[in-house]
C-alpha cells in the first residue's frame, strides 16, 4: 500500500488511471499565467489603439464634412462611404498601384537586405561593427529628417544627384525636376524606402545566421558545395521562418507608407503617386469628406488583415509540412 501511495505522488497521471482526481488548482494557475503577463500590454493596446479605431469606423458610417462640422451635425449615411469607393475606378486604381508599389520595394528590400546580412556574416569584427553602427544609425535616424535629406539630395536646383550626374557627362540631368512625373517620383520614394529598410532586414539576418551550427556548411564544403549552393541547400531552408516572418512585416511596413510619399510631393503630380494611405489623407483632409476618409482607412485594414490571413496560412502549411 505504502508503495502505491509513493507511486501515486510520484506519477499524477497513476492518480488519474487509478480513479483519483487530478491537481487542478496548479495547473490552472500555470497555463493562465501567460495571458495574465500580456494583459497589461493589452490593455494599453485597446486604449491607445481600440478606442481610436472605433471612433473611426464609426466616422465611416457618417457623412462628414464641412457642413455638418459647422452645424454640429452627425448624418448617419450606412454603408455609402463604402459603397461609393468600392464602386469608384480611382480607388482601385490606387489599390492596384499600392500593390505594385508594395511588392517592389519589398522584393529589392529582401534581396538587398540579405546580401548586407550576408557580409556581415563574412566580414571581420571591427569591419563587421563599423558597417553595422553605421546601419543601425541609417535605421534609427526619424522619417521626416531622412525623407528632408532626400529631398536636397535630389533637389531640381543645387541637389547632389543632378550635379553628380552633369559631372558624369549626363547633362540632361543637370536641372532635372525628379518630381515632374510618376516614375522619376516613385524611384526617388523606393530609394529612400529602400535605404530605410535594408538595415532591420541585415541585421536581423546576420542575428539569424549566428543560430546556424557551422557543422552543416563544413559538411556542404565537404560535398563540395560553393557559397551560392551553401546558402540555397543551408542558409535559406534553415532561416526560411525568418524569410516568411521579415518579408510579411516589410509588406505591411511599406504598404502603410504615408509620411515618404507625402513629404516627397504630397502624392503627386496629378495624385499619380496616391498610395491607399496618402489617398485617404487627402480624401479625408484635403478635400475634407472625413467619412470617406475614415471608410478608405478601414478598407486599407481590411486589406491588410487579407495580407495577414495569407502569411499565417503560408506559416501554418510550412509547419505541417515540417510535421
Amino acid at each position: 500500500m505504502s508503495a502505491q501511495i509513493e507511486e501515486v505522488a510520484a506519477d499524477p497521471a497513476a492518480r488519474i488511471s487509478r480513479g483519483g482526481a487530478p491537481p487542478p488548482r496548479r495547473g490552472r494557475a500555470a497555463a493562465g499565467a501567460p495571458y495574465l503577463l500580456i494583459l497589461p500590454a493589452g490593455l494599453v493596446t485597446v486604449l491607445l489603439l481600440g478606442w481610436t479605431m472605433v471612433k473611426n469606423g464609426l466616422l465611416s458610417f457618417q457623412d462628414l464634412g464641412r457642413r455638418q462640422l459647422i452645424r454640429h451635425l452627425t448624418e448617419w449615411i450606412g454603408f455609402d462611404n463604402y459603397s461609393e469607393q468600392l464602386g469608384s475606378s480611382d480607388f482601385w486604381k490606387v489599390t492596384a498601384r499600392s500593390v505594385v508599389f508594395t511588392a517592389a520595394n519589398v522584393v529589392l528590400i529582401m534581396a538587398l537586405g540579405c546580401l548586407v546580412g550576408l557580409l556581415l556574416a563574412r566580414l571581420g569584427t571591427k569591419t563587421r561593427l563599423l558597417l553595422a553602427l553605421g546601419l543601425v544609425l541609417a535605421w534609427a535616424m526619424p522619417v521626416v529628417a531622412a525623407t528632408t535629406v532626400f529631398q536636397w539630395l535630389f533637389a531640381q536646383r543645387f541637389g547632389v544627384v543632378n550635379y553628380v550626374l552633369d559631372k558624369l557627362g549626363w547633362h540632361s540631368m543637370a536641372d532635372y525636376n525628379w518630381t515632374s512625373s510618376q516614375f522619376s517620383t516613385f524611384f526617388v520614394v523606393t530609394v529612400l524606402i529602400v535605404w530605410q529598410s535594408i538595415p532591420f532586414v541585415a541585421i536581423n539576418l546576420y542575428a539569424a545566421t549566428t543560430t546556424i551550427p557551422k557543422e552543416l556548411y563544413e559538411a556542404a564544403s565537404l560535398d563540395g558545395a560553393g557559397s551560392w549552393k551553401q546558402f540555397t541547400s543551408v542558409t535559406f531552408p534553415f532561416l526560411k521562418p525568418f524569410f516568411l516572418a521579415t518579408t510579411f512585416l516589410e509588406v505591411i511596413w511599406v504598404f502603410k507608407s504615408f509620411t515618404q510619399i507625402f513629404a516627397i510631393n504630397e502624392g503627386g503630380p496629378d495624385r499619380l503617386t496616391e498610395t491607399l494611405p496618402v489617398y485617404a489623407f487627402q480624401e479625408g483632409m484635403g478635400s475634407q469628406h472625413f467619412g470617406v476618409g475614415a471608410a478608405i482607412s478601414i478598407l486599407t485594414i481590411v486589406i491588410l488583415l487579407a495580407l495577414t490571413a495569407y502569411y499565417l496560412r503560408l506559416v501554418l502549411k510550412q509547419e505541417e509540412d515540417e510535421l
